[in-house]
């Protein structure tokens, strides 16, 4: 459909690892040394520094930036009818604290390599594009993913958001003391009924297995899983550790030990996926028995009453769990409480949408090489499906890897998805012109 217009190979991966180096590269993980670790955590020093580089670059290409109250950032670039709203491409510069250089920075850089590309041609399209670059994907530094999108969509409520402190830095932040701090709390309303987009495209590496497993190149995204995250809280009763007898303890951490296990076995029982990331251990003394334990409790399911089961079945052990206590004839009940984080059903992208990466997919490696996929992580197109059409382009990732410095997709795979993503774009404007 495109083919026509020229781009510069190599470019967009260059551009990748041109910014990961300025801004936010790692090069050790532990005790192993990486050449593609990323650290760029939300709202930080090297998050200011990449979204000063993308403003300029946008800027130069003719956009009009709008940043909003949550630092989403909209680069405007101009097409035929300015009177239109744009089309929506985007996706998330913020990495995790030991990520890689794919996960989020392929789909913004992607969008602009599409920018420069139309420019370089000088081809106009029908309707304006926005690129966006919404904040706080990740929930890595905030443990609220997809922060900056779900206020746009109206699914959480800035005020409340404001309100959420790091969990990287001690003393904690706040998002709205470092949307301040690093000047990026913009004037624009956070809202998709002011600030709106006719459409939202994203590329992302797929960050599971399957199209490598299968041979195929691209992934045409039909939804996105739907999950649930919450923090457990356990208490029981600090003792010394060297003058309390093995029975009759209210072990804290024991008892969060053994709710992470069952969460585990109770996730492969349904066919979904519980996870723990991280776990807080309170007084955290060599030879104090922990009194209070918490932990995050990530879970997800395709089906959304599988779901429910698998959460309601977690609530009913871990309940037990803490009843029980040691489970001697001296047991101390203990305590747990149950706090939700954040929580969203089963997303379905809309088939226009998807007809158009399907075509643009076709096009670009051919019908064989492609794949009906549904997302398993959460995106920020999660958000933007509820007001938009919308959908997303997956490329293959090496063992499904993510989250890690190890993650990579070759040059080729990343060239083919932009091509794709370009099209898929594109295309939706020609789409919407006949159609109006």
């Amino acid at each position: 459909m495109f083919k026509s217009l020229k781009i510069k190979p190599g470019r967009l991966l260059q551009t990748i690892h041109d910014t990961a180096e300025s801004f936010g590269a790692m090069y050790k993980w532990g005790e192993h040394h990486t050449e593609t670790g990323l650290r760029r955590l939300a709202l930080g020093d090297e998050d200011k520094g990449m979204r000063d580089w993308f403003a300029k670059e946008v800027v130069s290409l003719g956009c009009e930036l709008k940043i909003d109250e949550l630092g989403n950032m909209f680069a405007i670039y101009p097409g035929q009818d300015m009177s239109a709203i744009p089309t929506g491409v985007g996706s998330h510069l913020d990495s995790q604290p030991t990520g890689g250089r794919y996960d989020g920075p392929l789909g913004v850089l992607a969008g602009l390599e599409i920018l420069r590309t139309i420019k370089e041609n000088g081809y106009v399209p029908n309707y304006p594009i926005a690129l966006i670059n919404w904040t706080n994907e990740e929930g890595a530094r905030f443990p609220a993913p997809l922060l900056g999108s779900s206020v746009w969509s109206g699914s959480t409520k800035k005020e409340d958001i404001y309100k959420v402190k790091s969990v990287t830095d001690a003393p904690p932040r706040t998002v709205l003391g470092e949307l301040e701090r690093i000047g990026y709390k913009g004037e624009v309303e956070c809202s998709h009924k002011t600030n709106p987009i006719a459409c939202h495209f994203e590329i992302h590496i797929e960050q599971a297995p399957f199209l490598e497993m299968a041979g195929k190149k691209i992934g045409v995204v039909q939804g996105i899983q739907s999950f649930n995250w919450q923090e457990i809280i356990v208490r029981g009763e600090a003792k010394h550790t060297e003058t309390s007898p093995m029975e009759g303890r209210a072990d804290a951490l024991l008892a969060a030990a053994r709710m992470v296990i069952k969460g585990n076995e109770i996730g492969i029982k349904y066919g979904g996926l519980c996870s723990t990331g991280y776990l807080d251990v309170e007084p955290h003394v060599f030879n104090v028995i922990p009194n209070e334990v918490k932990f995050s409790l990530d879970t997800h399911h395709y089906e959304e009453d599988k779901l429910r089961s698998m959460l309601a079945e977690i609530r009913e052990t871990f309940d037990a769990i803490a009843a029980k206590g040691d489970g001697t004839s001296k047991a101390i009940p203990l305590s747990v409480e149950y706090i939700p984080v954040f929580e969203s059903p089963p997303t379905h992208f809309h088939p226009e949408c998807i007809e158009t990466v399907r075509n643009a997919a076709i096009e670009v490696v051919g019908e064989d090489m492609i794949m009906d996929i549904t997302a398993r992580a959460g995106h920020d197109s999660k958000e933007t499906s509820s007001i938009v059409p919308t959908s997303m382009v997956f490329i293959p990732c090496k063992d499904g890897v993510s989250h890690a410095p190890t993650e990579y997709s070759t040059p080729q795979q990343v060239e083919d998805g932009f091509k794709v993503l370009m099209n898929a774009v594109l295309g939706y404007d020609l789409l919407r012109k006949e159609k109006a």
